[in-house]
């Protein structure tokens, strides 16, 4: 059974967010911006030294690119509190003129967040916590909305915050999620899905029950499934023979995403890349080509 929710299409790129040499990572969003790719993203781990800050980073990166879109993949929420996650992207959102996104996760590495001076917490517990900041979130952004915002949480306890302001244009809200509970909460609150495949011990094939949570948990929201964007992270390499997916030239890797996406209705493929020439490559042979043929093989619409 194949599932096509019907999006158009989306590339970026997961660039490393080292911190030596200091403008690398940004240079890479430039490359990604001046290619043409759609999105920029940066993992977010705090307490990794060799990182930069994710969210000085996309500010120093909206900074230096023009039209590209840019997310942390994913926000660390355990170390970052919902209400100041929700200012400082509608913050960035403005400065850049509508092209900030929110990635976002449960959290994971316990014991490094601990050490940060952050929580633990349970599965159970982070999934509870991340749906409650996700509403605090909404809140803050819902500055038509009458009077402050009070939530009073299990994790977290909102009392009279202002709301405000308002982000400049609709931020998606793209979950990192992998179990089935989660999984149907990104259904019910969320506008995204974004996995990484390295992740996924069934490899493609797990795609599908993975994303009948999502719809399963949209439904019983009384959402329509086809309102949640599903996202990949891949890893890959060009080269002149073809020895696995995404192991190969152009034109086997725009097979293998157009298939990736008639099947499981994946919209969103993200490439982990630190290297000019392969962002280049994958931005001017690889995304134009995959576009083309699931516009074809959709009968040329699209949603």
């Amino acid at each position: 059974m194949t599932t096509d929710y019907g999006h158009d299409l989306l590339f970026g790129t997961f660039v490393t967010p080292v911190n030596q040499p200091p403008q690398h990572a940004v240079e890479q969003a430039v490359v990604a911006d001046r290619a043409g790719l759609d999105l920029v993203t940066f993992q977010d781990h705090p307490y990794q030294p060799r990182f930069h800050d994710t969210s000085t980073l996309l500010a120093f990166a909206a900074a230096r690119t023009e039209r590209v879109h840019l997310t942390a993949n994913v926000t660390n929420l355990p170390l970052r509190l919902p209400t100041m996650i929700a200012r400082s992207i509608a913050s960035l959102d403005l400065l850049s003129g509508g092209r900030i996104e929110l990635g976002i996760g449960a959290g994971a590495f316990w014991d490094a967040s601990v050490a940060m001076g952050g929580p633990r917490r349970t599965p159970g517990e982070s999934i509870a916590a991340l749906e409650e900041a996700i509403a605090i979130i909404r809140g803050i952004w819902d500055a038509d909305e009458r009077g402050v915002l009070s939530v009073q949480g299990e994790h977290y306890q909102v009392q009279g915050a202002k709301r405000g302001p308002a982000p400049a244009h609709p931020v998606g809200i793209w979950v990192g999620a992998y179990g089935p509970r989660i999984l149907g909460m990104v259904g019910r609150v969320a506008d995204g899905w974004l996995p990484s495949l390295s992740y996924l011990k069934g490899g493609l094939p797990q795609l599908a029950a993975l994303n009948r949570h999502i719809d399963e948990g949209a439904e019983q929201a009384g959402r329509d499934p086809r309102e949640i964007r599903r996202f990949l992270n891949v890893q890959g390499q060009f080269a002149p023979e073809r020895s696995g997916f995404l192991q190969g030239p152009p034109d086997q890797w725009v097979e293998a995403l157009a298939e990736v996406a008639l099947t499981y209705g994946t919209s969103g493929f993200i490439l982990a890349s630190d290297d000019t020439t392969t962002t280049e490559t994958y931005a001017g042979e690889v995304a134009p080509a995959v576009r083309e043929l699931v516009a074809k093989e959709r009968g040329g619409g699209g949603a």
